[in-house]
């Protein structure tokens, strides 16, 4: 019954609008036909007999020549006029016919392609229902373990990598000796990396968990990425509820990590949540150089998330240093001449400025633009700067301080 209630007034529409067009159809054509052709011939034919009164006037032409091409030219200008008659009288039942097509045409050609293209029968899902029912999906999701067994069964999988016979049984080694020696630290930390290097993720995984679990909190931020990139890799490319326990670990000690920004955006990804996805990979590629290994993932499929997310969104081109000069960068160029400043990060600056203009940024990014200006000496355009991103953060006091801090440090205030 629901798609009724969408195809309904869809059809009704479709009909209105086919008879607008119709209606501006016929109007076109009646100009067409009765003003380019027709009445352009009459004004020539109505001109050459005042030209022939004329001539005979001053005795250009005789009498009887003068009558002989009055009454030719007379007669195409009938000719003209009945022609103009004719076509006007014909065009309203052509262009009846043409609306008649069109009007049973369109109505069929939309429901037909909607059968084919939409999804008949499905009702419309308010936005918070969107939401209540990815975060059920998430929720449902399976554990680790599940999805690794899933991913060794499934027949997509790579095949693993030959193994040469001396490392495999140096392997055989390692194995046996942490059979003995289980909480050797260092003895964990080479077999997660080498379970990893010959593609056996899951035992690398496991070998990763272990060795945090010793370390408890004074784990480094490096092993919980190395453990979180394995058990991704283990699953396939999907994120556990366990991996995502790790990503969210890294992420309370470093909010800025891009491994684990690009992983939890993937997993909002997976759980019907690609408006996440894009707020974090956004952010992520603002921030990235790059040859940074997430970027050519994120730049393939950022545009498709824009879309679902309804978003308006431009790839932005792939330029180096899209982050903008860094404090070193602008202490450094503080010391040259102007012509190697200008050199050194004149280019980095107008990127950062194109980028701000256009998408916007957060507001350490805009600190870092009024800083160069100052720098390089562009007063009034950093005072411009400053003053426009006071507008953007007015309602953000954490931002509007660290624009603050920028101005005063380019020796500005209000």
């Amino acid at each position: 019954m629901a798609i009724w209630w969408f195809l309904g007034p869809a059809v009704a529409l479709t009909a209105v609008i086919v008879v607008l067009a119709v209606l501006g159809l016929r109007r076109g054509a009646r100009v067409e036909v009765a003003e380019p052709g027709q009445r352009r011939e009459m004004r020539i034919y109505r001109d050459q007999l005042k030209e022939i009164e004329r001539d005979q006037a001053r005795g250009l032409i005789a009498a009887e020549e003068a009558e002989r091409l009055r009454t030719e030219t007379a007669r195409r200008l009938l000719d003209a006029d009945k022609r103009g008659a004719t076509a006007l009288g014909e065009s309203p039942a052509s262009m009846k016919t043409l609306a008649l097509v069109l009007v049973a045409l369109a109505p069929i050609l939309a429901v037909a392609l909607y059968w084919r293209e939409g999804a008949p029968g499905y009702e419309d899902m308010p936005l918070v229902d969107r939401y209540a029912q990815a975060q059920v999906l998430r929720e449902a999701r399976p554990g680790q373990t599940a999805m690794e067994a899933a991913w060794q069964d499934d027949p997509q999988r790579p095949p693993a990598p030959e193994i040469d016979p001396q490392y495999a049984t140096l392997m055989g080694q390692l194995r046996e000796a942490l059979t003995n020696r289980p909480d050797d630290p260092r003895g964990l930390r080479l077999l997660a990396v080498n379970e990893g290097n010959i593609g056996n993720y899951s035992a690398s995984a496991a070998a990763w968990i272990h060795l945090i679990e010793l370390q408890g909190d004074a784990a480094p931020v490096e092993d919980l990425v190395s453990l979180a990139e394995t058990m991704a890799l283990a699953t396939g490319g999907l994120i556990s509820p366990e991996a995502e326990a790790v990503l969210e670990r890294i992420l309370q000690r470093d909010p800025q990590n891009g491994t684990a920004r690009y992983y939890l955006g993937l997993m909002f990804a997976q759980t019907g949540r690609p408006d996440l996805t894009f707020r974090l990979w956004r952010g992520l590629l603002e921030d990235s150089e790059p040859d940074d290994p997430w970027v050519p993932a994120i730049r393939a499929s950022i545009e498709e998330l824009a879309a679902a997310a309804g978003v308006r969104y431009t790839l932005p081109p792939v330029t180096a240093g899209g982050r903008g000069p860094s404090a070193a960068d602008v202490e450094a160029a503080s010391e040259m001449s102007n012509e190697d400043r200008q050199q050194m990060i004149g280019g980095m600056v107008e990127g950062l400025a194109s980028r701000l203009s256009n998408q916007g940024g957060p507001a350490e990014d805009w600190a870092r633009l009024i800083n160069a200006l100052g720098v390089l000496g562009q007063s009034e355009r950093a005072r411009a700067i400053w003053s426009e991103a006071r507008l953007v953060f007015a309602d953000q006091p954490a931002a509007l301080a660290t624009i603050d801090a920028a101005a005063r440090q380019a020796g500005f205030t209000e």
